[in-house]
């Protein structure tokens, strides 16, 4: 099978990215609507991403798709499925687009929690949506209310439907890729990360600063993956307060450009390992991008 990347492989699935999390929004496969955009759900006030979630990056980021590249992808898809159900004989309402500073950067929490904003009013819970992207899976969730049976087998029939469709328009001559060698070099990579004794070291270093504020961690995994942060509801005070003081350590020890670094070089050095697979990654990825903007630009 071809890869569609941003279905499979588009974030790290370590539990530091998973715990805590907030309903995210999903593909046009979970589908919405445009009358319902004019307004978005109550929300509290979330500041947008730091600059230290923002500036994160890594090699691997360049052969997946970003949360931007996930929102135009999805966007031309809203094009094409709205052309498709038309040709037979139905209507169907494009989903607003999501602003580009609403979107999540990429690796936000990929060493937990790095923004101080974040974590004084949220702790290790993510963050809900944006102003943008909340008015987006309101419209969603609004056309997949009102979509008839009929409708929901034209959009989304697995052999026929117009979202298959529109992706096949997408995938259309990009080359064959290795999802399972991608997703396991994703795992294997950032796990050696952690063994790197250069990481160890900041590690060892922030679990003493930890210490001394009375938090008793070996890494910042284990704090944001901590049971008592993972509840439905806001964040308490201890949360917050443990939050703060990971985000105070991070700092102090330089954790973040420490860890980012041995994961960049251990990352390349993947990148060189396996040539093909990932001058095939990047190909598709380019391909589907520029397939995606030419759908926008006449859509």
């Amino acid at each position: 099978m071809r890869l569609r990347l941003w279905g499979a492989v588009g974030v790290l699935l370590t539990a530091a990215t998973a715990a805590c999390s907030t309903p995210a929004t999903t593909s046009t496969g979970a589908t919405t609507s445009a009358a319902a955009t004019t307004e978005a759900p109550t929300r509290v006030a979330v500041p947008p991403p730091g600059v230290e979630a923002r500036e994160l990056s890594i090699p691997f980021d360049r052969y997946n798709f970003s949360t931007a590249d996930i929102s135009l992808l999805e966007g031309a898809e809203e094009i094409l499925v709205r052309d498709c159900m038309r040709r037979r004989g139905m209507a169907w309402e494009v989903l607003p687009r999501s602003a580009a500073e609403d979107l999540e950067p990429p690796n936000r929490r990929r060493y937990g929690v790095v923004e101080p904003e974040v974590a004084r009013l949220f702790g290790y819970h993510s963050p809900p949506d944006r102003p943008t992207v909340a008015r987006r899976a309101a419209a969603r969730d609004s056309r997949a209310r009102r979509l008839s049976a009929e409708e929901q087998r034209a959009a989304y029939g697995e052999k026929d439907g117009c979202l298959e469709q529109a992706r096949s328009h997408l995938e259309q001559g990009t080359p064959q890729v290795d999802e399972a060698l991608f997703n396991r070099l994703i795992s294997e990579t950032f796990a050696q990360s952690q063994r790197d004794p250069r990481v160890v070291r900041v590690f060892r270093a922030w679990s003493a600063c930890m210490r001394e504020q009375g938090r008793q961690y070996a890494d910042p995994l284990a704090a944001i993956t901590d049971r008592r942060w993972m509840t439905d509801g806001p964040a308490s005070q201890e949360e917050i307060r443990a939050a703060r003081a990971d985000v105070r350590c991070k700092e102090r020890t330089g954790l973040v450009p420490a860890w980012a670094a041995v994961e960049r070089r251990i990352q390349d050095d993947a990148v060189d390992a396996h040539p093909a697979a990932f001058r095939a990654l990047r190909a598709t990825k380019d391909q589907q991008l520029a397939a995606a903007r030419a759908v926008l630009a006449r859509g």
